[in-house]
Protein backbone atom coordinates (compact mmCIF):
# COMPACT_ATOMS: atom_id res chain seq x y z
CA UNK A 1 0.00 0.00 0.00
CA UNK A 2 1.04 3.42 -1.19
CA UNK A 3 0.94 6.42 0.79
CA UNK A 4 0.47 9.96 -0.39
CA UNK A 5 0.96 12.85 2.28
CA UNK A 6 -0.93 16.28 1.66
CA UNK A 7 -0.31 19.47 3.03
CA UNK A 8 -2.96 22.04 3.18
CA UNK A 9 -1.25 25.22 4.20
CA UNK A 10 -4.16 27.56 5.11
CA UNK A 11 -4.68 30.60 6.76
CA UNK A 12 -4.92 29.75 10.71
CA UNK A 13 -2.40 26.86 10.42
CA UNK A 14 -0.89 23.87 8.29
CA UNK A 15 -2.42 20.13 8.56
CA UNK A 16 -0.54 17.33 7.43
CA UNK A 17 -2.69 14.56 6.33
CA UNK A 18 -1.83 11.07 5.13
CA UNK A 19 -3.65 9.03 2.70
CA UNK A 20 -3.47 5.70 1.51
CA UNK A 21 -4.05 4.69 -2.21
CA UNK A 22 -7.75 3.54 -1.22
CA UNK A 23 -8.73 6.84 -0.69
CA UNK A 24 -8.67 5.95 3.45
CA UNK A 25 -7.63 9.40 5.42
CA UNK A 26 -5.01 7.58 8.18
CA UNK A 27 -3.92 10.39 10.02
CA UNK A 28 -3.66 14.08 10.55
CA UNK A 29 -1.64 16.71 12.42
CA UNK A 30 -2.64 20.27 12.54
CA UNK A 31 0.28 23.09 13.66
CA UNK A 32 -1.38 26.67 13.89
CA UNK A 33 0.60 29.86 13.49
CA UNK A 34 -0.55 33.40 13.56
CA UNK A 35 -1.74 36.43 11.42
CA UNK A 36 -0.99 39.83 11.86
CA UNK A 37 -3.61 42.90 11.57
CA UNK A 38 -2.82 46.17 11.44
CA UNK A 39 -3.52 49.41 9.60
CA UNK A 40 -7.11 48.82 9.25
CA UNK A 41 -7.15 46.39 6.40
CA UNK A 42 -3.36 45.02 6.14
CA UNK A 43 -3.01 41.05 6.78
CA UNK A 44 0.49 39.64 6.53
CA UNK A 45 2.34 36.26 8.03
CA UNK A 46 5.99 35.09 9.08
CA UNK A 47 6.78 32.53 6.58
CA UNK A 48 8.92 31.29 8.53
CA UNK A 49 5.53 30.60 10.80
CA UNK A 50 4.53 28.22 7.76
CA UNK A 51 8.15 26.27 8.03
CA UNK A 52 7.89 25.25 11.55
CA UNK A 53 4.07 24.13 11.33
CA UNK A 54 5.37 21.89 8.26
CA UNK A 55 8.28 20.70 9.55
CA UNK A 56 6.50 19.71 13.28
CA UNK A 57 3.42 18.39 11.05
CA UNK A 58 5.28 16.19 9.17
CA UNK A 59 7.73 14.73 11.59
CA UNK A 60 4.56 14.16 13.83
CA UNK A 61 2.19 12.99 11.44
CA UNK A 62 5.10 10.22 10.30
CA UNK A 63 5.92 9.27 13.36
CA UNK A 64 5.78 5.37 13.73
CA UNK A 65 4.78 5.43 9.83
CA UNK A 66 6.60 3.01 7.05
CA UNK A 67 7.85 5.90 4.82
CA UNK A 68 9.54 3.39 2.84
CA UNK A 69 6.49 3.25 1.05
CA UNK A 70 5.59 7.03 0.95
CA UNK A 71 5.12 7.60 -2.79
CA UNK A 72 5.01 11.53 -3.17
CA UNK A 73 4.43 15.22 -1.55
CA UNK A 74 1.93 17.89 -2.26
CA UNK A 75 0.70 21.12 -1.00
CA UNK A 76 -2.37 22.88 -1.14
CA UNK A 77 -2.28 26.63 -0.23
CA UNK A 78 -3.89 29.83 0.79
CA UNK A 79 -4.10 31.39 -2.90
CA UNK A 80 -3.59 34.95 -4.04
CA UNK A 81 -0.65 35.95 -1.59
CA UNK A 82 2.37 38.24 -2.24
CA UNK A 83 5.65 36.98 -0.71
CA UNK A 84 8.63 38.85 -2.29
CA UNK A 85 12.05 36.67 -1.89
CA UNK A 86 15.82 37.58 -3.02
CA UNK A 87 17.63 35.74 -5.59
CA UNK A 88 18.55 33.35 -2.80
CA UNK A 89 14.87 32.42 -2.02
CA UNK A 90 15.00 34.47 1.24
CA UNK A 91 12.10 36.44 2.51
CA UNK A 92 12.58 40.27 1.90
CA UNK A 93 9.18 41.13 4.28
CA UNK A 94 6.57 39.42 5.59
CA UNK A 95 4.10 37.61 3.18
CA UNK A 96 0.60 39.57 2.21
CA UNK A 97 -2.27 37.93 2.80
CA UNK A 98 -5.14 37.25 0.08
CA UNK A 99 -7.77 39.60 2.08
CA UNK A 100 -5.12 42.58 2.40
CA UNK A 101 -7.24 44.95 0.91
CA UNK A 102 -4.27 47.91 0.95
CA UNK A 103 -3.72 47.98 -2.88
CA UNK A 104 -6.87 49.67 -3.41
CA UNK A 105 -4.43 52.74 -5.43
CA UNK A 106 -2.69 50.38 -7.35
CA UNK A 107 -6.09 48.24 -8.40
CA UNK A 108 -7.65 52.23 -9.76
CA UNK A 109 -4.25 52.63 -11.58
CA UNK A 110 -4.35 49.00 -13.48
CA UNK A 111 -8.22 49.82 -13.99
CA UNK A 112 -7.33 53.26 -15.59
CA UNK A 113 -4.26 52.24 -17.25
CA UNK A 114 -5.93 48.87 -18.77
CA UNK A 115 -9.85 48.70 -18.20
CA UNK A 116 -11.70 46.47 -16.23
CA UNK A 117 -13.29 44.60 -19.06
CA UNK A 118 -10.09 43.94 -19.95
CA UNK A 119 -8.37 42.42 -17.00
CA UNK A 120 -11.41 39.88 -16.32
CA UNK A 121 -10.94 38.70 -20.17
CA UNK A 122 -7.98 38.10 -20.14
CA UNK A 123 -7.20 36.40 -16.49
CA UNK A 124 -10.90 35.64 -15.48
CA UNK A 125 -10.88 37.80 -12.49
CA UNK A 126 -12.22 41.54 -11.63
CA UNK A 127 -9.44 43.97 -11.07
CA UNK A 128 -8.81 43.74 -6.93
CA UNK A 129 -6.82 44.61 -4.00
CA UNK A 130 -7.34 41.11 -3.21
CA UNK A 131 -5.05 39.70 -6.78
CA UNK A 132 -1.13 39.34 -6.58
CA UNK A 133 -0.13 41.97 -9.23
CA UNK A 134 -2.04 44.47 -7.28
CA UNK A 135 -0.12 43.75 -3.61
CA UNK A 136 3.14 43.70 -6.23
CA UNK A 137 2.70 46.96 -7.23
CA UNK A 138 1.61 48.20 -3.79
CA UNK A 139 5.42 47.08 -2.60
CA UNK A 140 7.02 48.82 -6.00
CA UNK A 141 5.20 52.07 -4.97
CA UNK A 142 5.74 52.05 -1.13
CA UNK A 143 8.77 49.84 -0.55
CA UNK A 144 11.42 50.38 -3.41
CA UNK A 145 14.13 48.69 -1.89
CA UNK A 146 11.65 45.41 -1.32
CA UNK A 147 10.86 45.43 -4.99
CA UNK A 148 14.44 46.28 -6.52
CA UNK A 149 15.43 43.19 -4.69
CA UNK A 150 12.98 40.69 -5.10
CA UNK A 151 13.99 38.12 -7.64
CA UNK A 152 10.70 36.00 -7.29
CA UNK A 153 6.80 36.44 -6.46
CA UNK A 154 5.89 33.22 -4.91
CA UNK A 155 2.76 32.27 -3.28
CA UNK A 156 2.35 30.88 0.14
CA UNK A 157 2.73 26.65 -0.35
CA UNK A 158 5.09 27.47 -3.84
CA UNK A 159 7.65 28.86 -0.79
CA UNK A 160 7.05 25.59 1.09
CA UNK A 161 8.02 23.82 -2.37
CA UNK A 162 10.93 25.68 -2.23
CA UNK A 163 11.75 25.31 1.05
CA UNK A 164 11.46 20.86 -0.08
CA UNK A 165 13.01 21.10 -3.34
CA UNK A 166 14.84 24.19 -4.34
CA UNK A 167 12.93 24.35 -7.05
CA UNK A 168 10.84 28.51 -7.59
CA UNK A 169 7.72 27.82 -9.52
CA UNK A 170 3.85 27.93 -9.10
CA UNK A 171 1.19 25.65 -10.75
CA UNK A 172 -1.41 27.39 -13.46
CA UNK A 173 -3.85 27.03 -10.55
CA UNK A 174 -1.97 29.41 -8.26
CA UNK A 175 -0.99 31.68 -11.00
CA UNK A 176 -4.47 32.09 -12.26
CA UNK A 177 -5.36 33.93 -9.11
CA UNK A 178 -2.58 36.54 -9.76
CA UNK A 179 -4.77 38.73 -12.28
CA UNK A 180 -1.59 38.51 -13.97
CA UNK A 181 -2.23 35.07 -16.13
CA UNK A 182 -3.30 34.86 -19.24
CA UNK A 183 -6.26 31.78 -18.70
CA UNK A 184 -6.26 30.94 -22.58
CA UNK A 185 -2.48 30.48 -22.93
CA UNK A 186 -1.54 29.24 -19.43
CA UNK A 187 1.01 31.67 -19.18
CA UNK A 188 1.81 35.50 -17.97
CA UNK A 189 0.23 38.05 -19.70
CA UNK A 190 2.74 40.58 -21.20
CA UNK A 191 -0.22 42.91 -21.39
CA UNK A 192 -1.32 43.26 -17.73
CA UNK A 193 2.12 43.00 -16.51
CA UNK A 194 3.10 46.14 -18.80
CA UNK A 195 0.64 47.90 -17.88
CA UNK A 196 1.35 47.36 -13.88
CA UNK A 197 4.97 48.15 -14.78
CA UNK A 198 6.08 45.25 -13.26
CA UNK A 199 9.49 43.13 -14.55
CA UNK A 200 7.70 40.00 -16.05
CA UNK A 201 11.09 38.04 -14.74
CA UNK A 202 9.46 38.05 -11.11
CA UNK A 203 6.96 36.22 -11.88
CA UNK A 204 8.00 32.32 -11.55
CA UNK A 205 7.69 29.84 -14.22
CA UNK A 206 4.18 28.00 -13.83
CA UNK A 207 3.57 24.75 -14.59
CA UNK A 208 0.91 22.20 -14.36
CA UNK A 209 0.09 21.30 -10.95
CA UNK A 210 0.34 17.32 -11.34
CA UNK A 211 4.16 17.96 -12.39
CA UNK A 212 6.64 16.66 -10.05
CA UNK A 213 9.01 19.87 -9.76
CA UNK A 214 11.81 17.74 -7.33
CA UNK A 215 12.24 16.12 -4.78
CA UNK A 216 12.84 16.38 -0.31
CA UNK A 217 16.52 17.23 -0.73
CA UNK A 218 19.00 15.94 2.17
CA UNK A 219 18.33 19.35 4.12
CA UNK A 220 14.46 19.56 4.29
CA UNK A 221 14.29 15.87 4.98
CA UNK A 222 16.27 16.23 8.30
CA UNK A 223 14.12 18.85 9.32
CA UNK A 224 10.98 17.57 8.29
CA UNK A 225 11.45 13.75 8.72
CA UNK A 226 10.24 13.03 5.11
CA UNK A 227 12.70 10.72 3.40
CA UNK A 228 15.24 12.32 0.94
CA UNK A 229 14.31 11.42 -2.73
CA UNK A 230 10.67 11.65 -2.31
CA UNK A 231 9.04 13.03 -4.95
CA UNK A 232 7.15 16.63 -4.63
CA UNK A 233 4.21 17.76 -6.62
CA UNK A 234 3.60 21.05 -7.75
CA UNK A 235 0.09 20.91 -5.90
CA UNK A 236 -2.38 23.86 -6.81
CA UNK A 237 -3.92 26.49 -4.26
CA UNK A 238 -6.84 25.67 -1.79
CA UNK A 239 -9.71 26.27 -4.08
CA UNK A 240 -8.36 24.08 -6.66
CA UNK A 241 -7.44 21.40 -4.51
CA UNK A 242 -11.23 21.40 -2.51
CA UNK A 243 -12.59 21.42 -6.61
CA UNK A 244 -10.46 18.22 -6.89
CA UNK A 245 -11.14 16.88 -3.53
CA UNK A 246 -14.76 17.38 -4.22
CA UNK A 247 -14.43 15.22 -7.52
CA UNK A 248 -15.16 18.08 -9.68
CA UNK A 249 -13.22 16.78 -12.22
CA UNK A 250 -15.14 16.41 -15.62
CA UNK A 251 -16.89 18.93 -17.06
CA UNK A 252 -20.58 19.87 -15.23
CA UNK A 253 -19.09 18.27 -11.48
CA UNK A 254 -20.13 20.71 -9.27
CA UNK A 255 -20.44 21.68 -5.08
CA UNK A 256 -20.64 23.91 -2.91
CA UNK A 257 -18.63 24.69 0.02
CA UNK A 258 -20.50 25.99 2.96
CA UNK A 259 -19.00 27.03 5.62
CA UNK A 260 -18.59 30.50 7.19
CA UNK A 261 -18.05 31.74 3.38
CA UNK A 262 -19.33 29.82 1.04
CA UNK A 263 -18.69 29.10 -3.09
CA UNK A 264 -19.83 27.02 -5.93
CA UNK A 265 -17.79 26.22 -8.45
CA UNK A 266 -17.60 23.66 -11.28
CA UNK A 267 -15.48 21.98 -13.62
CA UNK A 268 -15.68 23.50 -17.43
CA UNK A 269 -13.60 22.65 -21.06
CA UNK A 270 -13.66 26.70 -21.11
CA UNK A 271 -13.91 29.83 -18.96
CA UNK A 272 -17.43 30.76 -18.52
CA UNK A 273 -17.80 34.89 -18.01
CA UNK A 274 -20.79 36.40 -17.35
CA UNK A 275 -21.36 39.98 -18.79
CA UNK A 276 -21.60 41.53 -15.25
CA UNK A 277 -18.42 40.16 -13.89
CA UNK A 278 -20.37 37.78 -11.02
CA UNK A 279 -18.58 35.16 -11.61
CA UNK A 280 -14.31 34.26 -11.95
CA UNK A 281 -12.33 31.63 -13.26
CA UNK A 282 -9.24 29.78 -12.29
CA UNK A 283 -7.12 27.48 -14.17
CA UNK A 284 -8.26 23.96 -12.89
CA UNK A 285 -5.55 21.62 -11.42
CA UNK A 286 -6.88 18.84 -14.17
CA UNK A 287 -5.18 19.80 -17.47
CA UNK A 288 -7.38 21.40 -19.99
CA UNK A 289 -10.42 22.39 -17.94
CA UNK A 290 -10.92 25.36 -16.14
CA UNK A 291 -12.74 26.06 -13.00
CA UNK A 292 -15.52 28.56 -12.60
CA UNK A 293 -16.48 29.90 -9.70
CA UNK A 294 -18.09 32.18 -7.18
CA UNK A 295 -17.50 33.00 -3.56
CA UNK A 296 -19.85 35.13 -1.11
CA UNK A 297 -18.69 36.44 2.13
CA UNK A 298 -20.68 35.30 4.81
CA UNK A 299 -22.80 32.15 4.23
CA UNK A 300 -22.50 30.34 7.82
CA UNK A 301 -21.33 33.46 9.38
CA UNK A 302 -24.83 34.92 8.72
CA UNK A 303 -26.22 31.53 10.79
CA UNK A 304 -23.67 31.99 13.21
CA UNK A 305 -24.46 35.82 13.43
CA UNK A 306 -28.32 34.44 14.32
CA UNK A 307 -27.19 32.10 16.71
CA UNK A 308 -25.70 34.28 18.72
CA UNK A 309 -27.57 37.81 18.19
CA UNK A 310 -31.34 36.28 17.57
CA UNK A 311 -31.08 32.54 19.33
CA UNK A 312 -29.16 33.01 22.02
CA UNK A 313 -26.23 31.35 21.45
CA UNK A 314 -28.49 28.36 21.42
CA UNK A 315 -27.33 25.01 19.45
CA UNK A 316 -28.25 24.79 15.64
CA UNK A 317 -29.96 22.06 16.02
CA UNK A 318 -32.79 23.61 18.19
CA UNK A 319 -32.16 26.63 16.03
CA UNK A 320 -33.36 24.04 12.88
CA UNK A 321 -36.21 22.37 14.75
CA UNK A 322 -37.40 26.46 15.13
CA UNK A 323 -37.26 27.49 11.63
CA UNK A 324 -39.02 23.67 10.28
CA UNK A 325 -42.29 25.56 11.88
CA UNK A 326 -41.86 27.94 8.75
CA UNK A 327 -42.70 27.25 5.34
CA UNK A 328 -41.07 27.70 2.36
CA UNK A 329 -40.66 31.17 1.67
CA UNK A 330 -40.45 32.11 5.77
CA UNK A 331 -44.13 33.50 5.22
CA UNK A 332 -43.03 36.62 3.01
CA UNK A 333 -39.66 37.72 5.21
CA UNK A 334 -36.46 38.11 2.77
CA UNK A 335 -32.85 38.10 4.80
CA UNK A 336 -30.20 39.89 2.57
CA UNK A 337 -26.76 38.00 3.40
CA UNK A 338 -24.50 40.95 3.01
CA UNK A 339 -23.21 41.50 6.59
CA UNK A 340 -19.74 41.97 5.50
CA UNK A 341 -19.92 43.48 1.94
CA UNK A 342 -20.17 40.59 -0.99
CA UNK A 343 -18.09 39.55 -3.30
CA UNK A 344 -20.16 37.04 -6.04
CA UNK A 345 -22.75 38.09 -7.28
CA UNK A 346 -22.70 41.78 -6.23
CA UNK A 347 -19.22 42.65 -5.92
CA UNK A 348 -20.24 45.61 -3.48
CA UNK A 349 -18.23 46.12 -0.17
CA UNK A 350 -20.89 48.76 0.83
CA UNK A 351 -23.64 46.21 0.86
CA UNK A 352 -25.39 45.38 3.49
CA UNK A 353 -27.55 42.72 5.40
CA UNK A 354 -31.20 43.27 5.91
CA UNK A 355 -34.72 41.66 6.51
CA UNK A 356 -37.21 42.92 4.44
CA UNK A 357 -41.00 42.08 4.43
CA UNK A 358 -41.48 41.60 8.12
CA UNK A 359 -45.37 42.20 9.89
CA UNK A 360 -47.22 41.99 13.35
CA UNK A 361 -47.66 38.48 11.79
CA UNK A 362 -43.86 37.37 11.10
CA UNK A 363 -42.86 34.70 13.77
CA UNK A 364 -39.47 33.49 14.93
CA UNK A 365 -39.65 30.78 13.06
CA UNK A 366 -40.16 32.81 9.88
CA UNK A 367 -37.20 35.24 10.09
CA UNK A 368 -34.71 32.22 11.28
CA UNK A 369 -35.71 30.36 8.23
CA UNK A 370 -35.15 33.49 6.06
CA UNK A 371 -31.72 33.63 6.93
CA UNK A 372 -30.78 30.52 5.39
CA UNK A 373 -32.60 30.78 2.76
CA UNK A 374 -31.27 34.38 1.70
CA UNK A 375 -28.06 32.91 1.61
CA UNK A 376 -29.58 29.84 -0.71
CA UNK A 377 -30.71 32.25 -2.76
CA UNK A 378 -27.74 34.64 -2.94
CA UNK A 379 -25.69 31.27 -4.04
CA UNK A 380 -28.55 30.26 -6.50
CA UNK A 381 -27.23 33.33 -8.41
CA UNK A 382 -24.32 32.39 -8.81
CA UNK A 383 -25.11 28.62 -9.77
CA UNK A 384 -27.16 30.26 -12.45
CA UNK A 385 -24.86 31.62 -14.20
CA UNK A 386 -22.87 28.56 -14.48
CA UNK A 387 -25.95 26.84 -15.78
CA UNK A 388 -25.93 29.46 -18.39
CA UNK A 389 -22.95 27.68 -19.78
CA UNK A 390 -22.80 24.43 -18.76
CA UNK A 391 -25.10 21.20 -17.74
CA UNK A 392 -25.47 21.25 -14.34
CA UNK A 393 -27.37 18.22 -12.98
CA UNK A 394 -26.45 17.81 -9.61
CA UNK A 395 -24.39 19.75 -6.32
CA UNK A 396 -22.05 18.16 -4.42
CA UNK A 397 -22.38 19.77 -0.42
CA UNK A 398 -19.35 20.24 1.40
CA UNK A 399 -18.13 22.20 4.20
CA UNK A 400 -19.73 22.96 8.00
CA UNK A 401 -22.84 23.52 6.30
CA UNK A 402 -23.87 20.69 4.98
CA UNK A 403 -24.38 19.16 8.24
CA UNK A 404 -27.98 20.66 8.47
CA UNK A 405 -31.02 18.60 6.75
CA UNK A 406 -33.08 21.16 6.26
CA UNK A 407 -30.55 23.31 4.84
CA UNK A 408 -29.45 20.48 2.86
CA UNK A 409 -33.41 20.77 1.80
CA UNK A 410 -33.63 24.64 1.39
CA UNK A 411 -30.87 24.27 -1.10
CA UNK A 412 -31.99 21.66 -3.07
CA UNK A 413 -35.50 23.38 -3.35
CA UNK A 414 -34.26 26.73 -4.57
CA UNK A 415 -31.43 25.39 -6.66
CA UNK A 416 -33.74 22.84 -8.44
CA UNK A 417 -31.12 20.02 -8.35
CA UNK A 418 -30.45 16.91 -5.80
CA UNK A 419 -28.14 17.83 -3.39
CA UNK A 420 -25.30 15.01 -2.49
CA UNK A 421 -23.19 15.09 0.93
CA UNK A 422 -19.75 13.07 0.92
CA UNK A 423 -18.52 11.15 3.67
CA UNK A 424 -15.79 13.35 4.36
CA UNK A 425 -17.50 17.09 4.71
CA UNK A 426 -14.72 19.00 5.73
CA UNK A 427 -10.89 17.03 3.81
CA UNK A 428 -11.92 18.11 0.26
CA UNK A 429 -8.80 20.25 -0.03
CA UNK A 430 -6.47 17.64 1.94
CA UNK A 431 -7.96 14.95 -0.63
CA UNK A 432 -7.06 16.69 -3.44
CA UNK A 433 -4.01 17.15 -2.67
CA UNK A 434 -3.22 14.01 -2.40
CA UNK A 435 -5.26 12.94 -5.32
CA UNK A 436 -3.37 15.95 -7.71
CA UNK A 437 0.11 14.54 -6.18
CA UNK A 438 -0.92 10.77 -6.66
CA UNK A 439 -1.56 11.31 -10.22
CA UNK A 440 1.50 13.15 -10.28
CA UNK A 441 3.64 10.34 -9.29
CA UNK A 442 2.00 7.78 -10.91
CA UNK A 443 0.39 5.80 -8.07
CA UNK A 444 -3.09 7.00 -9.80
CA UNK A 445 -3.69 6.58 -13.92
CA UNK A 446 -6.12 10.04 -13.84
CA UNK A 447 -8.17 11.92 -12.13
CA UNK A 448 -11.12 9.06 -11.90
CA UNK A 449 -9.05 8.36 -8.87
CA UNK A 450 -11.22 10.95 -7.29
CA UNK A 451 -14.04 8.24 -6.83
CA UNK A 452 -12.11 6.83 -4.22
CA UNK A 453 -12.10 9.57 -1.88
CA UNK A 454 -15.57 11.23 -2.30
CA UNK A 455 -18.41 9.01 -0.98
CA UNK A 456 -21.80 9.62 -1.54
CA UNK A 457 -23.46 8.62 1.75
CA UNK A 458 -27.04 11.05 1.05
CA UNK A 459 -29.05 12.87 -1.60
CA UNK A 460 -31.51 15.26 -0.90
CA UNK A 461 -33.94 15.84 -3.92
CA UNK A 462 -36.19 18.78 -4.63
CA UNK A 463 -39.66 19.34 -3.59
CA UNK A 464 -41.45 20.70 -6.60
CA UNK A 465 -43.70 22.28 -4.56
CA UNK A 466 -41.26 24.02 -2.70
CA UNK A 467 -38.82 24.87 -5.53
CA UNK A 468 -42.12 26.50 -7.18
CA UNK A 469 -42.52 29.06 -4.12
CA UNK A 470 -38.60 30.05 -4.27
CA UNK A 471 -39.74 30.98 -8.13
CA UNK A 472 -41.60 33.16 -7.37
CA UNK A 473 -39.43 34.87 -4.37
CA UNK A 474 -36.34 34.80 -6.68
CA UNK A 475 -37.24 37.68 -8.37
CA UNK A 476 -38.05 39.92 -5.36
CA UNK A 477 -35.04 38.56 -3.60
CA UNK A 478 -33.14 40.59 -6.25
CA UNK A 479 -35.33 43.88 -6.41
CA UNK A 480 -34.94 44.05 -2.73
CA UNK A 481 -31.25 44.72 -3.48
CA UNK A 482 -31.04 46.36 -6.58
CA UNK A 483 -33.54 48.75 -4.95
CA UNK A 484 -31.07 49.40 -1.79
CA UNK A 485 -28.27 50.03 -4.37
CA UNK A 486 -29.91 52.05 -7.20
CA UNK A 487 -31.25 53.88 -4.29
CA UNK A 488 -28.37 54.52 -2.45
CA UNK A 489 -29.43 53.25 0.31
CA UNK A 490 -26.42 51.44 1.17
CA UNK A 491 -23.98 54.58 0.44
CA UNK A 492 -26.17 56.27 2.91
CA UNK A 493 -25.92 53.59 5.79
CA UNK A 494 -21.95 53.52 5.06
CA UNK A 495 -21.95 57.12 5.89
CA UNK A 496 -23.37 56.69 9.44
CA UNK A 497 -21.24 54.41 10.02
Amino acid sequence: MKYILAHDLGTSGNKATLFAEDGKLVKSVTKSYDTVYKNGNWAEQNPEDWWTAVCQSSNELLDGVDTSSLACVAFSGQMMGCLCVDKDGTPLRPHILYCDQRAETETEALVNKLGADAVYEISGHRPSASYIIEKLMWVKNNEPDIYANTAKILNAKDYMNYRLTGRMVTDYNDASGSNAFDLKALDWSGTIIDAAEIEPDIFPEAVPSIEIIGTITKAASEATGIPEGVPVAAGAGDGGCATVGAGSVKPGATYCYLGSSSWISTTSTAPIPDAEKKTFTWAHPVPGYYQPCGTMQTAGSSYAWLRDQLAGGGAYEDINKIMAGSPAGANGVIFLPYMLGERSPRWNPDARGAFIGMSLETKQADIYRSVLEGVSMNLDIILKVMQAGIRIDDILLIGGGAKGALWRQILADIFGIPVKVPAYLEEATSMGAAIIGGVGAGVFSGFDAAERFVRITGITEPVAANSAVYEKIKPVFDMSYTSLESGGVFDEIVKLG
